[in-house]
């Protein structure tokens, strides 16, 4: 299609937005944008510097430190995707653990954090032809977007795709582990002040519990060739 728009999709953590964001955005030669991978970002960079842990969150030390946190996508064709760097520093990998999962939620429900994030994801989208996925975007941060999808999936089906994610990557995890996190990011999630995820109102809900990711593509592109 000739006329680039922005396609937002959100929804429960391990819905595969991620995945199907980066499918989307290669076919149709959009730029993507993984904004859970920012939050992830900061959440590192919270633990790095000790403002929190299972016991505290010193949530004000965070919020001071918030000019001094650079996020930048760089595209490693490689991979044929853009990774994370946190001030310079490729964190890809880090910020995909669970002990960043662990955390992140509660970082991204800081107003603050989501100001700073949204303003730069605002940004990124001003040229259009984007795709962009996360837990706001089809209500904060592109609430005028012109497709937005909402994804879901039972807590169980994406505590075993994360789980399975997890060890092949490696990762010491216990299924157990894995959906109690997910439980608890969905509550989290849903229940913050500011931002909560719910479906924007005109965005199609997508059930991926018992459908494949082609499927899935195939059907969510033509929804784009309207």
């Amino acid at each position: 299609m000739d006329k680039k728009i922005i396609i937002a999709i959100d929804g429960f953590s391990s819905t595969g937005k991620s995945t199907l964001a980066k499918e989307l955005a290669k076919h149709l030669g959009y730029v993507y944008v993984d904004t859970g991978a920012m939050y992830r970002a900061v959440a590192l960079f919270a633990m790095q510097n000790g403002y929190i842990d299972k016991e505290f969150f010193d949530i004000q030390s965070l919020i001071n430190s918030l000019p001094f946190i650079r996020l930048v996508f760089k595209f490693n064709p490689d991979l044929g995707f853009a990774e994370m760097y946190l001030n310079d520093v490729n964190v890809e990998k880090e910020i995909r653990t669970i002990e960043v999962s662990n955390y992140v939620s509660k970082v991204a429900e800081i107003p603050e954090v989501r100001s700073k994030l949204v303003e730069q994801q605002q940004e990124m989208g001003k040229s259009k032809g984007i795709v962009m996925d996360g837990r706001d975007i089809g209500t904060v941060v592109f609430p005028e977007a012109e497709l937005k999808i909402f994804m879901n999936a039972s807590a169980h089906t994406r505590a075993e795709r994360r789980f399975k994610e997890l060890k092949e990557k490696g990762d010491q995890v216990s299924f157990e582990e894995v959906l109690k996190n997910i439980e608890e990011r969905d509550y989290i999630d849903t229940h913050r002040d500011d931002s909560p995820l719910v479906r924007a109102k005109d965005a199609l809900e997508f059930d991926n519990s018992n459908i494949s990711k082609q499927e899935q593509f195939e059907k969510v592109l033509k929804l784009v060739k309207f």
